[in-house]
């Protein structure tokens, strides 16, 4: 196997290896490992992507997530509110590579689907978020729910990821609300979120790479 190739196995077996490890500890409530590990994970998939060719929005995206993961470690609503800025930041990202290479056109109804589940969630979820919380959380979810419909445009993969960071910032909107929650939440909330960002980057690096022989040659000297 050439160097070029090794490189980045190395660094998506690394990264199976982080995840594996950070939801085990998360089962076996590892506070310290989970607190070391979870850091680590999106730093990982951006080398991965950046020894793949991927353009420099998406290692943007995934280091912005680097930093809400560690702003969310520390507790405490104001560093709640950076870490939501830091994910923001991230879909923004996103958004810009969709808007770049996105080909497919959303179907009608797929759309208002995502806009009929951002309303009805928060409007659920209005009455039990802190006051200070609810105006944030509804403008980061419209964001949020705007980079899941522009996935879906990238195709089938990318889709499934921004359907995942849905669901896991979901999962999170309902502790905050003190809805019910499901056993070990932070398991369940990690690995959706682990997933749709394995997903979306995947999907754009597929994207990039079919994208890449129909671009124009630069013209000779």
């Amino acid at each position: 196997m050439s160097a070029p190739r090794a490189l980045p196995r190395c660094f998506t077996v690394l990264f199976a290896l982080l995840v594996a490890v950070h939801l085990g500890a998360l089962l076996a409530d590892a506070t310290t490992l989970v607190q070391l590990t979870k850091p680590a994970l999106m730093p990982v998939l951006a080398a991965y992507a950046a020894l793949r060719g991927a353009p420099r929005p998406l290692v943007a995206a995934l280091l912005c997530g680097c930093g809400g993961d560690v702003l969310l470690q520390l507790g405490g609503e104001t560093a709640f509110l950076a870490g939501m800025g830091c994910f923001a930041a991230g879909h923004l990202c996103y958004l810009t590579l969709f808007a770049r290479s996105g080909r497919r056109r959303t179907v009608p109804w797929v759309a208002y689907g995502y806009g009929a589940v951002w309303l009805g969630s928060t409007a659920a979820l209005w009455s039990g978020l802190d006051a200070g919380l609810r105006v944030p959380v509804a403008a980061y979810s419209l964001l949020l729910t705007a980079m899941a419909l522009g996935a879906l445009r990238t195709g089938v993969r990318a889709g499934l990821g921004g359907a995942l960071f849905l669901l896991s910032d979901g999962l999170i909107a309902a502790g905050l609300a003190d809805w019910p929650q499901l056993p070990v939440p932070q398991f369940w909330i990690m690995a959706t979120y682990i997933a749709a960002q394995y997903l979306l980057t995947t999907g754009l690096l597929r994207q990039t790479a079919r994208e890449a022989p129909l671009r124009p040659l630069p013209a000779a000297a």
